[in-house]
């Protein structure tokens, strides 16, 4: 915890710089300024300074957020849903940030990452260990039991 409390003045221009780096949440912004020390009723009015001046926009945050998650670590709806609900996004800029998501973008990313993790399996013999570790490598990126179960009805059929 910083021992020195910044002004409202202070701390003005750091957080402009800070969300100018990158997009934020709105709790970023908050657990930014208390680490500068200033009194809530100060922080709410810099928030909302923050929101009129256009550095902070909940919305643009979520989209750019749900897209990179998804293009860079290749995320699924159902983990981008769970980590924008723990920045305390608001349910309509998590639903705008899902529709953001290409449908048919989704549908190959989840098609390149389970041919990505079948190889990985090759040398398993037994199909439902292996339909077990791709589920539960699927799950764990994010994706739902509904898009697993067609993904593992497409590669790997019962023998």
């Amino acid at each position: 915890m910083n021992t020195t409390r910044l002004t409202p003045d202070q701390a003005v221009p750091k957080i402009r710089q800070f969300c100018s780096y990158q997009e934020r949440c709105h709790k970023e912004v908050k657990e930014k300024l208390y680490s500068f020390g200033v009194y809530k009723a100060d922080m709410e009015r810099i928030i909302s300074q923050m929101i009129e001046e256009n550095y902070l926009n909940e919305e643009r945050f979520a989209i750019h957020f749900a897209g990179g998650k998804f293009r860079m670590k290749k995320w699924g709806k159902m983990k981008i849903k769970q980590a924008l609900k723990e920045k305390n996004v608001s349910d309509y800029c998590i639903k705008k940030a899902m529709t953001a998501i290409d449908p048919e973008d989704y549908t190959d990313t989840l098609n390149r990452v389970s041919e990505m993790k079948l190889r990985t399996l090759k040398s398993e013999k037994n199909i439902f260990i292996k339909k077990r570790k791709l589920q539960d490598y699927l799950l764990q990126k994010g994706y739902s039991f509904n898009e697993i179960k067609e993904v593992i009805d497409l590669y790997l059929k019962n023998p």
